[in-house]
């Protein structure tokens, strides 16, 4: 895996430095149309989303050509299904805040065995972070070893979760149950971040695809942690359907434990958990 590894990580970043090429210049902007996974009507891509697909597309399967390969920005194909290595991307995690010009987006890649994350990558080219992972290898941010916060329970933790869920008042019933709620854009750097004790655990109510949160799993896993969606459930890659439901928890596994416990309470401050 150390080959495979060495080349997402080379293809990451490449794919960042393409997108700053875009970051301050004119661009296309066009509308996928509605998506399960927002509360809003947009669901934006723009020419740079492309051109970093294209790129990696061209830089993972050139390199391993047997691969099957998951892309947000991609048409899918079924022969995926059949391929025991599939390489899953998002070109572009955060294409709101890539227009917005807020430094909340990263590129996604990672690489799923036997519907496993094996190798995950994520690089944000505006904050120069670089959070990688490899099975059995560790979770690092830039090269040096990160870890999950050990934090159990809510009330100690700052909790990472939607801007848009914040805004449209998701988060409002349970916001005396955690330290801190803050938003951040990308799902893919949330999961880093978590990773990476910046923050204690990652949370959202809204479907993810595949390639939002894959490279992430395998990192916040690498680092300890779990990813487990809102009913306790593992979650696992190259799926028929890709759309991961209802929402997402991860962080260490008590934490995990305990965060559920708080989002799936029918009243957030009966189920409040204090040290």
């Amino acid at each position: 895996m150390k080959h495979e590894f060495e080349i997402a990580c080379n293809a990451t970043e490449a794919a960042g430095k393409l997108l700053l090429q875009f970051y301050d210049s004119d661009y296309t902007i066009e509308d996928k149309g509605p998506s399960p996974m927002y509360d809003r009507d947009s669901n934006p891509v723009t020419e740079a989303d492309y051109a970093a697909d294209t790129f990696l597309k061209r830089s993972l399967l050139g390199e391993f050509p047997d691969y099957g390969w998951l892309s947000e920005e991609t048409a899918d194909s079924a022969d995926r299904l059949s391929k025991e290595r599939v390489w899953v991307v998002d070109p572009l995690d955060g294409t709101k805040e890539f227009i917005e010009r807020k430094p909340m987006w990263v590129v996604s890649v990672a690489l799923v065995e036997d519907h496993i994350p094996v190798v995950g990558v994520l690089y944000n080219p505006l904050t120069e972070e670089m959070f990688t992972a490899a099975r059995g290898e560790g979770a690092q941010l830039n090269g040096a070893p990160v870890a999950c916060s050990t934090k159990k329970y809510p009330a100690e933790m700052v909790i990472l979760n939607s801007r848009t869920e914040t805004k449209n008042g998701l988060w409002k019933p349970y916001s005396s149950a955690f330290k801190e709620l803050k938003g951040v854009g990308s799902v893919a750097y949330k999961l880093g971040l978590t990773a990476a004790k910046r923050a204690d655990v990652f949370a959202t109510f809204r479907p993810k695809n595949e390639w939002d949160v894959c490279a992430g799993h395998c990192i916040v896993n690498e680092a300890g942690g779990v990813l487990l969606d809102l009913n306790g459930n593992e979650i696992t890659y190259n799926n028929k359907n890709t759309l991961i439901t209802p929402g997402l928890v991860a962080g260490n596994a008590e934490a995990v434990r305990n965060t559920l416990a708080v989002l799936n309470a029918e009243v957030a401050g009966d189920a409040e958990i204090s040290a």
